[in-house]
């Protein structure tokens, strides 16, 4: 059994030296990066790549095949996970951390650089995928690195809260990819196909130095280090994980696939649906997201700190309750054409349907786990479900709306997604208060 008092000590001697701000700065900002340049490939899926990359067939295969590149990366994200998770429960967060973060800034610049179909044939979507494949194995280990950076630091009352300061990762990155291709879609069309859309992914460069600045001055997880002093160290963590705790597996899976779907749904699908199907403008889309990523900069931290109070049980159920209740409307308010009322819509939907679960995650999903196999743990459960929903979901409701003729085959979708999360959080048990020190 482990001391909790020493490593208590060890937590409040880093927190001396470091402090709590650097540690949660880093880890943000890392985050913020490594979403950014997850996130500009879908918003480039959904609006361009068809087109560049797909040509010769028909206009909804070549979407679904654009989309269908853009689920690759999700697909690789547990093989990230599996890879970064074992070796940082072995030889440390922090390192992991730095690995991933040069994987997926390279992987991007790469996508920005990248000859068209038109130039190199059908090398240029191989080459989209290797290097989509690339970016979902960089991401999928940087999320649990970063996680347990920021909560094995914390303070343990307030670990939801600063748990959610990792997750506004998300939104911010969503907010600068989301207002990146705002920005170069008011080049006029031909530029933006010709160059303007790798625009985004050549800035990853820099971000990739900002990142590496801020990372490498922040000190390992003196939780980490504290079992690291008493050998007290995996041999084979994911084995571990799924041998000896299979349970909380697949709970971590089942807490994340409504809202990683409905997240995607609303970012990837919803714009290319308003833009395709409804003949509205990709600025008013892109706009919108925006906007309600803003606004979700706020909701994410508040439903972390009233987790702290509250618990994590609560949130989820909020959440999946809301996505029982607004799965239909969603579309019904956007098919309005209204700009107000679709911004509003996607305000509401990404902030409650999405950051109630979302913004627990980084302190949830490790709390069900023990040190030895924690970034594993949290790591694989998250990105197995995101694999499944975040990267099959666009593809599978572009599929049906273009089939069915409708939004109404999606909205089950989503509905039915969220039963499994809402069955999963019965299952769940609450960890609000329990120790991080075994």
């Amino acid at each position: 059994m482990s001391n909790p008092s020493v490593a208590v000590g060890v937590v409040q001697e880093k927190e001396k030296k470091g402090g709590m701000a650097s540690v949660v700065f880093a880890g943000s900002v890392g985050t913020i990066i490594e979403w950014y340049d997850f996130l500009i490939y879908g918003t480039a899926a959904a609006l361009v790549f068809n087109t560049l990359f797909f040509p010769n067939i028909d206009p909804l295969t070549g979407t679904l095949a654009a989309l269908g590149t853009y689920a690759a990366g999700f697909l690789a994200r547990p093989i990230g996970g599996a890879i970064f998770g074992h070796y940082g429960d072995r030889i440390g967060r922090k390192t992991m951390l730095m690995i991933t973060m040069i994987i997926m800034a390279l992987g991007t610049f790469a996508v920005g650089i990248l000859p068209t179909y038109d130039q190199i044939g059908i090398w240029a979507p191989i080459l989209l995928i290797t290097l989509r494949l690339i970016q979902g194995i960089g991401l999928g280990g940087e999320w649990g690195g970063a996680s347990l950076m920021v909560l094995e630091h914390a303070p343990s009352r307030w670990r939801g809260f600063f748990g959610s300061l990792v997750q506004i990762g998300f939104p911010l990155g969503l907010v600068t990819s989301s207002g990146v291709f705002a920005l170069v879609t008011m080049l006029p069309e031909a530029d933006f196909k010709a160059w303007g859309w790798r625009i985004p992914f050549l800035l990853s460069i820099v971000l990739l130095g900002v990142g590496w600045l801020v990372r490498s001055r922040v000190p390992e997880s003196p939780v980490f280090e504290e079992n690291k002093r008493r050998g007290d160290i995996s041999e084979n963590p994911l084995l571990e994980v799924i041998s000896k705790n299979p349970k909380n597996f697949l709970i971590a899976v089942g807490l994340k696939i409504s809202e990683v779907s409905w997240v995607y749904i609303l970012t990837i699908f919803v714009v290319l649906y308003a833009t395709s199907q409804l003949q509205l403008p990709k600025t008013l889309l892109l706009n919108a997201i925006f906007i309600a990523a803003l606004v979700e900069v706020i909701t994410i931290p508040l439903f972390g700190y009233l987790s702290d109070l509250y618990g994590r049980r609560v949130f989820y159920f909020a959440g999946t309750l809301f996505t029982f209740a607004f799965a239909f409307p969603l579309f019904w308010l956007i098919e309005t054409k209204d700009p107000q009322i679709i911004t509003l819509t996607i305000v509401a939907a990404l902030s409650f349907g999405h950051g109630t679960m979302f913004g627990l995650q980084s302190a949830y999903f490790p709390e069900l786990f023990g040190t030895r196999v924690r970034y594993s743990g949290a790591s694989v459960g998250f990105q197995v479900a995101a694999a499944l929903g975040g990267g099959f979901a666009p593809l599978i409701a572009t599929a049906l709306a273009g089939y069915m003729g409708g939004t109404a085959g999606v909205s089950v979708m989503l509905i039915l997604l969220a039963a499994i999360t809402f069955i999963a959080t019965i299952c769940a048990r609450e960890t609000k208060d329990d120790s991080l020190t075994n």
